[in-house]
């Protein structure tokens, strides 16, 4: 199994199949994509009806390679692809930036990268996820979605020790 079919996997085990949360600013969403998302994909269908191969497809090019995942270690680049899908990219990037002590301005590009490359991974993975819950806790769902996330940052750190 290459990288981002391990990544897409494991970002199946997060997000399940359809949900549409009344308290969700994320809306309607199938596999973890929104219905705003696979419009801006082409896809103009049943939210419940969206393929696993196009959900896989949208992950691919607009989260995992947006953010440079194939161009990192696979331990970052699973937790940099999860936020992604979870927060949106720049928010993502910005949790990477701050880690790893680069100006966070939400676009990765080569001094981004190469101040990951000076850090040792796993302290970037502890610094990354770090930003990421003190996130979760300034949003204002997060009495309602807090303890999802938790755990999920909780499963991330334990993929992450598995990758090790």
């Amino acid at each position: 199994m290459n990288v981002f079919d391990n990544i897409f996997d494991r970002l199946m085990k997060h997000e399940g199949g359809y949900v549409n949360h009344p308290n969700d600013p994320g809306g309607e969403t199938m596999y973890g994509v929104t219905k705003r998302v696979a419009q801006a994909h082409g896809y103009y269908g049943p939210m419940r009806s969206l393929p696993k191969s196009t959900a896989k497809a949208i992950t691919e090019k607009s989260y995992y390679k947006a953010v440079k995942g194939d161009q990192l270690d696979r331990l970052i680049a699973w937790q940099l692809t999860d936020a992604a899908y979870n927060h949106g990219n720049r928010q993502a990037v910005k949790f990477l930036q701050r880690a790893v002590g680069a100006s966070a301005d939400g676009l990765i590009g080569p001094r981004t990268l190469a101040a990951v490359e000076k850090m040792d991974k796993n302290d970037v993975v502890f610094l990354f996820n770090a930003e990421r819950i003190e996130f979760y806790t300034r949003l204002r769902t997060w009495q309602t979605f807090g303890r999802g996330w938790a755990r999920r940052v909780a499963g991330n750190l334990r993929f992450a020790a598995a990758d090790n």
